[in-house]
């Protein structure tokens, strides 16, 4: 169902497409949003290495809501900052594609554990991720992308 990488030469181990996910903070979501048309976004993310799944926090209202309660269908992109090899002008940037469906998560019990994980990527200040937590969590609703294909490859930019 899922299409192969055409370059071959240029595919990254699945090992690899789960670490850059683990250390990168943001990719582009994309949904099937109105009228056709792909709506796509930046997101923050957390990938949960004991499940497999990538997890989003949102408000309870919007476009990518409404696209998401009619089409569970997404694709998730992350891309890393990319390395230059000394004397050379070009980086080497991996990037990684995530496609799955997504669930709408209302359960507080995990809306805090997650967010609390997923703001961890930013900051260690505690106190600062408690405060924010209290004061939003009741507000946020969880997105849980379950991936049923993920690839990824080495591009150099020359």
């Amino acid at each position: 169902m899922f299409r192969e990488l055409v370059r071959k030469k240029q595919e990254i181990s699945q090992e690899a497409c789960r670490e850059i996910l683990m250390k990168e903070t943001r990719g582009i979501l994309t949904v099937n949003g109105d009228g056709g048309y792909p709506y796509a976004t930046p997101m923050n993310h957390y990938y949960c290495a004991e499940d497999g799944c990538i997890y989003f926090h949102c408000g309870r209202a919007g476009h990518r809501l409404d696209a998401l309660r009619r089409s569970d269908k997404v694709c998730f992109c992350v891309c890393e900052r990319g390395e230059r090899k000394e004397g050379q002008w070009a980086y080497d940037v991996r990037s990684v594609v995530t496609f799955g469906r997504m669930e709408i998560i209302d359960d507080i019990n995990l809306i805090i554990p997650i967010t609390t994980a997923l703001s961890r990527k930013f900051t260690d200040d505690e106190a600062y991720i408690e405060h924010e937590i209290k004061q939003f969590s009741r507000g946020t609703l969880l997105l849980k992308l379950i991936p049923e294909h993920m690839c990824g490859k080495l591009v150099n930019e020359s």
